[in-house]
């Protein structure tokens, strides 16, 4: 656990009591402050108390009273659509309203760490698509190299959980918009931006804010490096904000498919070979077309975004490499889950909508597709230009007949469940194509997450292949 520092003997109202609201209750409480919780559900309430926390409805008018500070949850707004009441009061009152991440950056370094041969660093990644692989895969290139590292943030522990830092030790932390936006504090030694596309434009006021609120990763504290991918606008703005000039290697430009010229450190992946340039020369590659845990275009740019903070940190290229291979991917995220005959098969239940879909159906050549679920607005007509690869589709749930009259003259079944879908799907591949869920819809009308949709997938693959 990490103390929170700053608060000794001072009220601090926590809002929300979920793993990160509790976390951070038991952290303020070690650095001697006295938490004041709150939740609107009765369940997170009695969770609390039966972990020993004394409870104060928020929503009375002199609970804020001598408060120093409101530490919210994530998922709770704090501007826009609408500021949640608690905050909103917070903020007439002139109240100081922080989050998790903030108190980390707030309170992880201390005078001990001057004591230390090689103080511990801190990396930080956000983005729209990847981050979560990226972070995973920082981590488990920083195993592999024999590195302490602890894995936090949006993945994994709360950042407020984890043991405090040794002596070389490396924290990755995978932040969110939700914690960049709010958090006070934010001072990272590597920060990773993977990319950006519209979400959550609600929760930030449109595009602008969505970006905004990423930025503040890079603008606020500024980090020692930048790993920024540069294959959006955005990318681009961000990159030439933070640098001197092109030659400037405290940013590493990252990209998927195009190859950036003229800068001083940049890594980039083109027809499955990532390349890093330094200086105007190459200084090493990696063919990633046999990399089984990073299939696929966006997987390449998670890759190189990882390699350019793993190099940032000092990780030889070729100890990179060799971690590459070794790294399964991450559960429900493009994830090889068994092979028969020639035919592999393939788990992205996290692939939820059109855009991450998208990025699935382009990382292999023939595919078995299985999609379906509680369809999105406009359903999958976004994906017909990229039905090239599919052989046929094999759709399922609430939404299976009207994805079916949006392919045109795609081959496809309507299977309505996962296990007819996967029998089907099974039956008719051949070897050297892939059968893939990659649903381009919610999982609600069957299951109740996108993981249980996984678990299920893989487990009647793991039967049908006798694992």
């Amino acid at each position: 656990m990490i103390p929170v520092k700053g608060y000794k003997g001072a009220k601090v109202a926590v809002l929300g009591l979920g793993r990160s609201g509790l976390a951070t209750a038991a952290a303020l409480r070690a650095g001697g402050a006295e938490p004041l919780l709150w939740d609107d559900s009765p369940e997170a309430r009695a969770k609390a108390e039966a972990e020993g926390f004394t409870l104060t409805d928020l929503t009375r008018n002199a609970a804020l009273e001598g408060v120093a500070c409101l530490v919210t949850s994530p998922g709770i707004p704090h501007l826009y659509p609408s500021p949640n009441p608690i905050i909103a009061r917070a903020l007439e009152l002139g109240i100081p309203v922080d989050n998790d991440i903030g108190l980390f950056f707030q309170s992880a370094a201390g005078p001990e760490w001057d004591e230390m041969e090689t103080p511990p660093k801190v990396v930080a990644v956000t983005g729209s698509n990847g981050k979560s692989t990226t972070t995973a895969l920082i981590h488990h290139i920083l195993q592999v190299a024999g590195k302490p590292t602890q894995m936090a943030g949006n993945i994994g522990k709360g950042v407020l959980s984890i043991d405090p830092p040794q002596d070389g030790e490396v924290v990755v932390l995978e932040l969110s918009s939700y914690q960049t936006d709010l958090a006070r504090a934010l001072t990272p030694d590597v920060a990773v931006f993977t990319n950006l596309s519209p979400d959550h434009l609600d929760r930030h006021g449109g595009m602008g804010g969505y970006f905004a609120a990423k930025a503040r990763l890079f603008t606020l504290g500024g980090p020692d490096r930048a790993v920024v991918g540069v294959d959006e606008v955005e990318g681009r703005y961000l990159a030439g904000a933070l640098a001197q000039g092109a030659g400037d290697d405290r940013v590493i430009r990252v990209s998927s498919g195009q190859k950036p010229e003229g800068f001083g450190w940049s890594v980039f992946a083109r027809k499955g070979f990532l390349a890093e340039w330094r200086k105007g020369r190459q200084v090493a590659s990696i063919d990633l077309r046999e990399v089984k845990g990073l299939p696929g275009a966006h997987n390449h740019q998670n890759a190189c975004a990882a390699y350019a903070a793993c190099r940032s940190l000092g990780v030889a290229p070729k100890l990179i490499e060799g971690a590459l291979h070794s790294f399964a991917g991450l559960p429900h995220r493009s994830q090889l889950v068994g092979e028969r005959g020639g035919v592999r098969f393939v788990n992205d239940s996290k692939a939820t909508n059109v855009d991450s879909a998208a990025k699935a159906l382009q990382a292999f050549p023939k595919i078995r597709w299985i999609a379906g679920g509680l369809g999105k607005d406009g359903g999958i007509a976004a994906l017909k230009p990229l039905l090239g690869s599919v052989v046929k589709a094999y759709f399922i749930g609430h939404s299976a007949r009207d994805f079916a009259l949006q392919v045109g003259d795609l081959p496809h079944e309507i299977c309505e469940t996962m296990d007819r879908a996967v029998a089907r799907a099974a039956e008719e591949a051949q070897a050297g194509e892939v059968v893939l869920l990659a649903p381009a819809a919610a999982s609600f009308d069957q299951y109740p997450n996108f993981e249980k949709r996984g678990e299920d997938f893989t487990a009647r693959v793991k039967a049908l292949i006798g694992e």
